[in-house]
């Protein structure tokens, strides 16, 4: 195969792929993922691992991504209840996907100022 036709391969549309960043390209989602690759955590834990978003935007990317099956949402019996929120297998395979995106904005962005 010569380097064109890779080329050509790798612009080729991919419904899989349009899929994909449209489901991750959302604002807060891959912060969100993030937040869980530590591990286990309760809503409040992931709202303040974010920092600014609102409880409306991220209880909607909790309810997208349990959808697309990368989140798993669990009731902890206590009292009082507790629910949990924790990555699937399928969630835990986007660890290299975070984890290249942050080494590309290491590389090649600057921190904006006030951080």
């Amino acid at each position: 195969m010569t380097e064109g036709q890779v080329h050509v391969e790798i612009l080729s549309f991919c419904p899989k792929y349009e899929r994909a960043v449209r489901i991750l390209a959302k604002p807060w989602t891959p912060i969100v993922v993030r937040a869980l690759l530590a591990g286990p955590r309760r809503f409040s834990q992931i709202r303040e691992y974010t920092g600014h978003i609102s409880d409306r935007v991220l209880s909607q990317r909790l309810k997208e991504l349990e959808r697309e099956g990368i989140v798993e949402r669990r009731v902890i019996p206590s009292t009082p209840v507790r629910i949990e929120y924790a990555l699937t297998p399928k969630g835990h395979e986007l660890q290299q996907v975070v984890e290249a995106v942050q080494r590309w904005a290491d590389r090649w962005l600057a921190v904006p100022d006030g951080h």
